[in-house]
């Protein structure tokens, strides 16, 4: 899969690309995450890429004219493209999943009030929305979309690890414990240290359920993951 980020500040983009599992999978040739500095392409003295709304208001809204030659310059019409605002919709692990599947992947990095509705009306082909809340770089919402999509690329983690992630049966992860046996006075649940991965498999899923149940209620309304839980403890025979 490759990325191509158009940005302001690319050198965000350009740090996170040389760490961790993002970098063992560009070296690798999984990934390729490539930036375009937008102000490139804006031709006029001060290489000005934001300006004054139209109607009025508070702050600046990044130009139509350098962020669409930046655009063409990648041919982005020929492909999709991604840009993080909070207006878009909402983003999910089975969006992520369905990107996952792109080879190829334009991402808009919005600043300011956001970008020209018209570069959104040409060229974007998924307005995203990482939360109800919002960010002042453009950068960090979209490094949030590009690591959650990459990962889900094949050969970049094991599918074992990625099958019992939170949402991936609709439920939150399980707690997890290592070395030592006690902390502070907290001792591991004694199930996980018996060997009986039968009976491991029903805590964990019965800890999932728990924990969704807390944090995030809302999960176990939908009719999906209602079914996928009934599925899981029919298999386990746990009740």
């Amino acid at each position: 899969m490759k990325c191509t980020v158009l940005s302001l500040f690319p050198e965000i983009i350009d740090g996170y690309s040389g760490s961790s599992i993002m970098a063992k999978a560009v070296e690798q040739g999984l990934i390729e995450l490539a930036t375009v500095q937008i102000r490139d392409f804006a031709y006029d003295r001060h290489r000005s890429c934001d300006d004054a709304p139209y109607g009025g208001g508070a702050g600046m809204v990044l130009k139509a004219e350098p962020l669409g030659r930046a655009l063409d310059s990648v041919q982005a019409k020929e492909k999709r493209v991604v840009y993080a605002s909070p207006s878009g919709k909402q983003f999910t692990q089975s969006y992520a999943w369905e990107l996952s599947r792109e080879e190829e992947i334009v991402f808009i990095c919005g600043r300011y009030e956001g970008i020209d509705q018209r570069i959104i009306d040409l060229y974007v082909t998924d307005e995203v929305c990482i939360g109800d809340y919002v960010v002042s770089s453009g950068e960090v919402a979209t490094l949030v979309i590009i690591d959650a999509v990459y990962r889900l690329v094949e050969g970049v983690i094991t599918r074992e690890s990625l099958e019992e992630e939170s949402f991936s049966n609709g439920l939150l992860e399980y707690p997890h414990y290592t070395r030592p046996q006690t902390y502070q006075g907290l001792e591991v649940p004694e199930i996980l240290r018996s060997g009986h991965h039968a009976d491991i498999a029903k805590w964990r899923m019965a800890k999932q359920v728990e924990k969704t149940r807390k944090n995030r209620p809302e999960l176990l309304e939908q009719v999906d993951t209602r079914e996928k839980i009934r599925n899981i403890l029919g298999e386990l025979d746990f009740h």
